[in-house]
């Protein structure tokens, strides 16, 4: 039904085994999914290429790709398209900000922390579609990852709230681009999940105790939960869904 079987998907992003990005690998190599993988620096790739082995999975590649360069990104779709070809989508999970603009008050965020901020988690997804779309001849689906912050001002956020505010609405604007060769964006609100990126909220605990308190399911959703339905946002079974945000949260989100 989601027909994803052998197809080729690059997946950005995977940390450690914590990551969203890998939850969402996981999902997509046991749909019978092809991955393409991309790291930054050589500590993220060992630990990448021990995730795969312990696992048992096989990419199809693995190439270096800093999303704060153009000349880095356009060099790894380059070397994807010429050794894969055509791909079927993205999965960008990328954000990162300064941890002394998440320690403080919002209002203290510097002028270079902020512009970093924006352009490692919110930028880089167009970057990366602009030249993702040459790999994507037959259109696919390009996925990245929010957050409620992008929403509401809460506790702990900050700098990172705007930066994904600004990532949910380039997923617009790159879905209304993007239409006419087929090729969708959409994002995954998900809640709060123990991540490597989630060590910098100092509110983090509080967030997951108020989500088992008050969301509809009273519980907190899993990496497991948030990678299929990146799947399915991947698959052709929601072909006709695009600039959408889809929370994955428990419905924490409706109540607040």
């Amino acid at each position: 039904m989601l027909k994803v079987k052998d197809k080729v998907f690059v997946i950005m992003g995977v940390a450690n085994e914590r990551s969203l990005a890998w939850g969402v690998a996981q999902s997509l190599y046991k749909a019978g999914a092809r991955l393409i993988f991309t790291y930054r620096k050589e500590r993220s790739l060992s630990k990448l290429n021990k995730l795969l082995e312990d696992h048992g999975y096989q990419a199809e590649l693995v190439v270096q790709c800093d999303v704060n360069d153009d000349e880095s990104i356009k060099h790894a779709f380059n070397e994807i398209k010429e050794n894969a070809g055509t791909i079927n989508g993205v999965v960008h999970s990328i954000a990162f900000a300064h941890g002394e603009d998440l320690k403080g008050d919002f209002v203290e965020t510097t002028r270079e922390g902020y512009a970093f901020a924006q352009d490692s988690s919110a930028y880089s997804l167009i970057a990366v579609t602009r030249e993702a779309r040459a790999c994507m001849v037959d259109g696919g689906s390009i996925v990245t990852m929010s957050a409620l912050g992008a929403e509401r001002a809460l506790d702990g956020y900050k700098v990172m709230g705007v930066a994904k505010a600004a990532l949910e609405s380039a997923v617009r604007y790159l879905a209304l681009d993007l239409g006419d060769v087929n090729i969708r964006v959409n994002a995954i609100s998900a809640g709060p999940i123990r991540t490597l990126a989630a060590k910098g909220i100092p509110s983090f605990n509080q967030m997951l105790h108020d989500i088992e308190k008050k969301a509809p399911l009273k519980r907190n959703v899993t990496q497991e939960e948030v990678g299929d339905m990146t799947l399915s946002l991947l698959s052709p079974i929601s072909r006709g869904v695009t600039g959408e945000v889809i929370h994955v949260d428990s419905g924490y989100h409706i109540v607040g």
